[in-house]
């Protein structure tokens, strides 16, 4: 096994996915995950507690992109404005990789309960992060919260056109995005 090898992480989560939608979650254990990955298991645990947070793989990586994003926007940029910074940062950091797991990601949590029940936590997670970074931007909280919201919301939907578009396509994971954005912009206005 290639214990030294780079890109450890990406292939345990590449194997747990794929491993996943094979065999189910249940079954799959962390063993067979860092066989597959050619790691051995002490690698597995140096990346990852237990094989419920290969879902969450990024999440740090993402909510740090998000709310840096929100930080840097121009001071006089409204919430959504905001989130729309920190949404494009996040989009402009997902690459070949994340798209063509996507898919089988998505799979692999449909089929389990508890991988649903933690992508839930994430994009709450997400939600928060940004939520959080408008408050500090003096955003009020009912606003932020909202504002948040939309954007995780845009972020996902952006996220699943993106990734479930034409592999070898050069559609622009942002502007779907922002098309999301501007959608669910649309009909919130309609809710009144």
């Amino acid at each position: 096994m290639g214990r030294w090898e780079p890109g450890a992480r990406e292939r345990l989560v590449v194997a747990a996915v794929d491993l996943f939608n094979e065999q189910g979650y249940d079954a799959t254990t962390v063993a067979q995950i860092a066989e597959r990955a050619g790691v051995t298991k002490s690698t597995f645990f140096r990346h990852f507690p237990d094989k419920r947070e290969l879902l969450v793989a990024g999440q740090e990586t993402l909510s740090r992109l998000l709310t840096e994003g929100i930080a840097e926007a121009p001071e006089d940029a409204g919430p959504l404005t905001a989130v729309t910074a920190g949404l494009l940062r996040a989009a402009g950091m997902m690459g070949p990789v994340n798209r063509r797991l996507a898919p089988r990601l998505r799979a692999a949590v449909a089929a389990s309960t508890e991988l649903q029940e933690r992508d839930a936590l994430k994009s709450v997670s997400l939600g928060a992060a940004m939520t959080d970074a408008l408050i500090a931007r003096g955003v009020p909280d009912p606003t932020a919260a909202v504002a948040s919201e939309l954007g995780a919301l845009a972020f996902k939907r952006g996220f699943a056109r993106w990734s479930e578009g034409d592999q070898e396509g050069k559609d622009d994971l942002g502007a779907l995005i922002l098309t999301a954005l501007d959608e669910l912009r649309a009909a919130s206005a309609s809710l009144t």
